[in-house]
């Protein structure tokens, strides 16, 4: 009985991250992946992906189900499955939080800003002390991060081949903590042209796209788990540099410039700057990069309760 609400509660715990990373992909600058590094499911779910391998096909052509299902630790991907999207359509059909960013991105932002920020703290607190080594990986990963998020979008072809070229960076960049699949996209003059595929149905922009992205998650994942396994800390160094370096995209308080992509107004760029009066809006965000903050504190506090009850 005890090991059966201990499974419960497990699974309860990746539903709500799974519905935390789902709120995140939905917002312009935040990716999936910020939210599995900052409620540390990061390094789990790289070794999962990095399982969909010759060893899992090997165990379906036997008809070995259950290890098949066990080798890729089906039971977290399919609830932080279930989480994620729901969380995609609470905030699309329910609650409109493309909406709420236009009308109020101080607000939405500030809480991200706050669970992002969060995360870098306890990061920091678990690698302990941090040498000049260390410092010199947060350097560039924040140089990294940096770049990235400040990319001008590009003029690029529209051939099946940099289609299936997109798909594996952009997929590639959602695993990557700090790094907005979405604003891949739109980097590389992309983000109209697939969507409105999905909504067409144009098969042949999304077969290539599909393509690159399933072959993205294999490769990309399997890079990752690589790096943890062998070069842990450095990784997670870096990592977190990468995620403060994208905190310059998440600022509450920034001149947005939007373009009118897919039938929908898209942000394409952002200038941060410091507010000067104290206001409604300013409190307000404050507030809600506060209450981000403690979340996470929270949320890795019960994560690391159910991983040791």
């Amino acid at each position: 009985m005890r090991h059966f609400l201990r499974r419960v509660s497990g699974s309860a715990v990746t539903l709500i991250q799974g519905f935390c990373m789902g709120a995140a992909d939905v917002v312009p600058g935040v990716s999936g992946g910020t939210m599995a590094f900052v409620l540390r499911i990061y390094p789990r779910l790289m070794t999962a992906l990095s399982r969909f391998d010759r060893a899992l096909l090997g165990l379906l052509l036997r008809g070995r189900i259950g290890a098949a299902m066990g080798h890729v630790d089906s039971g977290f991907l399919l609830a932080l499955a279930i989480g994620l999207f729901s969380a995609i359509l609470f905030f699309t059909r329910v609650v409109p939080l493309p909406q709420l960013i236009r009308t109020d991105p101080e607000a939405v932002y500030g809480l991200f800003f706050g669970l992002v920020a969060g995360s870098v703290v306890l990061l920091f607190k678990e690698l302990g002390r941090v040498g000049v080594r260390g410092f010199l990986w947060v350097a560039l990963g924040i140089i990294a991060g940096y770049t990235v998020v400040t990319l001008v979008p590009m003029q690029t072809p529209e051939t099946p081949l940099f289609v299936f070229l997109t798909g594996m960076v952009a997929i590639s960049a959602m695993l990557v903590p700090g790094v907005s699949g979405s604003f891949v996209l739109l980097v590389l003059r992309k983000y109209s042209y697939i969507f409105e595929a999905v909504g067409e149905f144009r098969f042949a922009v999304l077969l290539p796209f599909a393509a690159g992205c399933g072959v993205g998650i294999m490769l990309f994942s399997r890079l990752i788990s690589w790096c943890l396994r062998h070069y842990y800390r450095p990784t997670l160094l870096l990592v977190n540099g990468v995620l403060i370096g994208s905190l310059w995209l998440i600022w509450p308080f920034q001149q947005r410039n939007y373009a009118w992509l897919a039938g929908k107004s898209r942000l394409v760029s952002s200038q941060p700057f410091l507010p000067t009066q104290l206001d409604q809006t300013l409190l307000l965000s404050v507030a809600l990069a506060a209450v981000g903050f403690v979340l996470v504190m929270g949320l890795n506090r019960l994560a690391a309760g159910t991983k040791t009850h």
